[in-house]
């Protein structure tokens, strides 16, 4: 048996990715940005020990039921006062080092499921 990899037709996948960049689709990004199924964004969170409720807030209105939040090249967790904004629009949130982020989302994008990715580089 032969096992392929699925992805919906036209969904944003992460093509390649690295300490100090990531490429969606193959076109290469180096800025902290957000990727869902249907769009790529610059994601104006300065980095990780700036991050503000408004940075939550802003992930809070993509429409999805999880966001996965890459923080470089090791975990790191965010207060829990700055995510309140993504329990209060009963959206999940899993944290984890941005490559980690990027492999789980491919996962979860070839699996349909409504995620965010938004990534942090140092």
């Amino acid at each position: 048996m032969k096992l392929h990899a699925s992805v919906p037709a036209g969904a944003n996948t992460i093509t390649a990715y690295g300490d100090d960049y990531v490429a969606v689709n193959g076109a290469r990004r180096n800025r902290n940005i957000i990727v869902t199924a249907s769009e790529v964004r610059d994601w104006n969170a300065p980095d990780f020990a700036h991050l503000t409720a408004e940075n939550f807030s802003q992930l809070a209105t993509l429409g999805v039921e999880i966001v996965l939040l890459g923080t470089g090249s090791r975990q790191r967790f965010p207060h829990p006062r700055l995510t309140a904004p993504l329990g209060a629009a009963r959206i999940g949130l899993e944290v984890m080092d941005s490559k980690a982020a990027c492999r789980t989302y491919n996962i979860l994008v070839a699996e349909e499921r409504r995620v965010a990715l938004a990534l942090l580089f140092e």
